[in-house]
């Protein structure tokens, strides 16, 4: 058995079914290797190596899943890096099968094709887990190792490399390691009964969940009905808690709140805003919950720090809680609610497409923002009702992101719509992978925000930099026929209500994409909301 045989073997084994990947000669015969598993395991291949790794980025968010995806070396990873560095700082379990020139020549500056300078020495310095497969009969362990390590601890991307006439190379191999579970986690009961004393004292306190909290929705909701405490999410924290509870809050009235809490238990989240942007004094006492034991320090020392997994965390910690029954809080946040949509009304444009959008996706569908205008806004405004049905790239926010990674997400949940959203300028870092979507027929629909510009840019320039606009205004194709080129379905919507139509036919479409243009002017700035000052700590 050759070593790439052997490692499709062991990926199958695992429960992988899909690779996302861009075929080339470093990695010939892992395909060959993947055409011979059959039906065992899918590949779909993209256009551009960036396409491979959101792929399997928005399917690893999407499902929680550990997903595949391979290139090859040099020119092929770093295409790939900003996907992975994405996936790092969002704590996807995402592996790359990355090729290598040929063993004899690693590191000896040849020349060889596609060969760059200690490609696994840049590989370390971006994942937390990686390894080269030396010979066929180290493909399964490594494989099993690499995946397993993506589930340990805090989640997170792993790289295999194989160099080219490693991959193609015969010999005895081992059957693949069994399936194995991630450790069983010690809970920590003292910090559990600390944290719990804490909590049970706490007279205002505030739930912070970030995406850590994803799998663990129903316990983060008892929690916050139990204490009565609003529960905080930005980007990867929405749709833990239903907006639809009163107890439900984004960035503007989370912050009011922040500033008046006595105790914050933050979920699976590096409090990245309250910290740095917000502020904490004596009076603010912080519980952290993370699977990562570095985390909880990272800021200020927390009351109490409980490492794992947050939902047998959470569990243990509902149960150590004594029986109290504390007034509720609803209509104190639902006026606190109505009060704080007033002032988001300037926001009025992208409001009324935002409402169009929720109307027709499915409260179990998928939306995956992109870093444009509607998406800022969508962070604030959008509902989300269900975990793992808001997308958004983390602290990396990188421009272009979107499109397929939202791909990715509609590949692995073909069971309910995937709305992608995008600015004209990000759109066409990844739009060439239209044609991947009509090859695979997956049916993801996209609209495009057009205002010809990089919006954001041009803005800041106007209102920043004393009106010196430069690079920030856009040539763009007509969106409309350049996806019609595709063979994808498209239209243009010129107002909310025009959008809504359009949403409702795309996500009847099931055989493959389709687009829809939205043109706009500059909207309202949403930064007032998100870039707020400190409440805390001002003395």
């Amino acid at each position: 058995m050759t070593t790439a045989e052997a490692a499709v073997g062991a990926l199958i084994a695992h429960g992988i079914d899909t690779i996302y990947a861009l075929p080339g000669v470093h990695n010939d015969s892992l395909f060959d290797a993947l055409f011979k598993a059959g039906d065992r395991i899918r590949t779909i291949h993209t256009r551009h190596e960036q396409g491979a790794a959101y792929l399997a980025l928005g399917a690893a968010l999407a499902t929680g899943n550990p997903q595949v995806y391979s290139v090859v070396p040099g020119p092929g990873l770093l295409n790939s890096a900003a996907a992975l560095l994405t996936a790092y700082g969002m704590n996807a379990p995402v592996l790359a099968l990355v090729g290598q020139i040929p063993q004899s020549a690693i590191g000896r500056g040849l020349g060889h094709l596609h060969e760059i300078r200690d490609q696994a020495g840049i590989i370390a310095r971006l994942v937390d887990f990686s390894a080269r497969i030396r010979a066929p009969a180290q493909a399964a362990a490594l494989v099993a190792q690499a995946l397993r390590a993506m589930r340990t601890g805090r989640p997170g991307p792993a790289v295999l490399e194989c160099a080219i006439d490693v991959w193609g190379r015969s010999g005895l191999v081992s059957a693949p390691a069994p399936i194995t579970s991630a450790p069983q986690q010690t809970i920590d009961e003292d910090a559990v009964a600390q944290a719990a004393k804490r909590l049970a004292g706490a007279k205002r306190p505030l739930i912070v969940a970030g995406g850590g909290a994803q799998d663990a929705a129903a316990e983060v909701a008892e929690l916050s009905r139990l204490l009565q405490a609003p529960v905080l999410a930005y980007r990867r924290g929405r749709g833990v808690l239903d907006s639809r509870d009163p107890l439900s809050v984004t960035l503007p009235l989370g912050r009011e709140l922040w500033g008046e809490a006595d105790l914050v238990l933050g979920i699976g989240t590096r409090l990245f805003y309250g910290c740095t942007q917000w502020g904490i004094d004596a009076d603010l006492a912080v519980i952290r919950i993370d699977a990562d034991p570095e985390e909880p320090e990272r800021f200020a020392p927390p009351a109490a720090a409980l490492i794992g997994d947050a939902k047998p965390i959470l569990r243990r910690l509902i149960d150590a809680l004594p029986t109290h029954h504390r007034p509720s809080r609803r209509a104190e946040m639902e006026a606190r609610q109505a009060k704080m949509r007033g002032r988001l009304a300037k926001l009025a444009p992208q409001i009324a497409l935002l409402e169009a959008i929720r109307a027709e996706l499915p409260e179990e569908g998928v939306f995956v923002d992109e870093v444009t205008q509607m998406g800022f806004a969508a962070r604030l405004l959008l509902p989300v009702y269900k975990p793992r049905t808001f997308l958004s790239p983390g602290y990396q926010d990188n421009l272009g992101w979107g499109y397929a990674t939202a791909l990715g997400a509609q590949h692995a949940r073909a069971d309910v719509p995937v709305l992608s959203i995008a600015g004209d300028g990000g759109f066409l870092f990844t739009s060439n992978e239209l044609a991947t979507a009509i090859s695979h027929r997956i049916p993801l629909t996209v609209v495009v925000f057009n205002d010809g510009a990089f919006g954001n840019v041009r803005r800041t320039q106007e209102e920043q930099f004393g009106n010196r606009v430069i690079a920030s205004d856009l040539a763009n194709p007509d969106f409309v026929r350049y996806a019609q080129s595709f063979g994808a379905e498209a239209e243009r919507a010129r107002d909310p209500q025009e959008l809504r139509a359009a949403l409702k036919r795309a996500f009847k479409r099931r055989d493959g994409p389709s687009l829809i243009e939205v043109p706009v002017s500059q909207m309202p700035s949403p930064w007032e909301f998100i870039h707020m000052p400190r409440v805390r700590g001002l003395g």
